[in-house]
């Protein structure tokens, strides 16, 4: 995996749901993150829980937040629609193992080092995008949230870091891999992947 899809991992997944609100978002979907936010952080800084426990804790109360189906259907492209239903549910299970395995061990070491201005949100019909700037010593990086309502419920489907797409990066990795081998040797891949990270965690 590249330096920068690792950073937007590591921010793109944590930071907007392990800092504080630093003003106020308008609309529904920030309200929703508002409430996953204030949720996480309880569970995150419960000092009667191991780390692992709060982890798990913090997972049950995001993973309902998170389109991962929408996510890995994106980030595949357009060799989503040629496979199965069974390919699918695998493919989206593994993505999301991928997702977490990623980011589950840095929660913690960001979650008090950074704090969120939010400049902006956009909705457009059943799509939205919250503009914030996630604001480190010395640093200032744009970070923005996509999301799309599924029957009412906000989700967030993608992440954009100082302008690239978490899933636009993942599809041209995906996109590359499966067109110089096969479908069958991305699964392989990240089964690989997955498996390293879980180990490292």
């Amino acid at each position: 995996m590249s330096g920068l899809l690792t950073r937007t991992l590591i921010l793109g997944l944590t930071l907007n749901l392990l800092v504080g609100v630093a003003g106020a978002w308008a609309g529904p979907p920030t309200e929703i993150a508002k409430q996953v936010i204030e949720r996480a952080l309880e569970a995150l800084n419960d000092p009667s829980s191991q780390s692992e426990v709060r982890r798990q804790k913090v997972k049950r109360i995001v993973d309902p937040y998170f389109d991962y189906q929408e996510m890995a259907k994106r980030s595949l492209g357009p060799a989503w629609g040629k496979l199965s239903a069974g390919q699918r549910h695998e493919f989206v299970q593994l993505f999301a193992q991928l997702l977490e395995a990623s980011y589950s061990d840095k929660i913690e070491k960001y979650a008090q080092r950074v704090k969120i201005d939010y400049t902006g949100e956009i909705l457009d019909g059943d799509y939205a995008e919250v503009r914030t700037v996630v604001v480190r010593a010395n640093d200032r990086i744009p970070l923005n949230y996509r999301l799309i309502n599924e029957a009412g419920s906000w989700k967030v489907y993608d992440v954009v870091i100082e302008g690239v797409s978490l899933v636009s990066n993942y599809r041209s990795q995906f996109s590359r891999i499966i067109h110089e081998s096969s479908y069958a040797e991305l699964v392989r891949r990240l089964k690989t992947k997955v498996s390293e990270l879980t180990r490292a965690g």
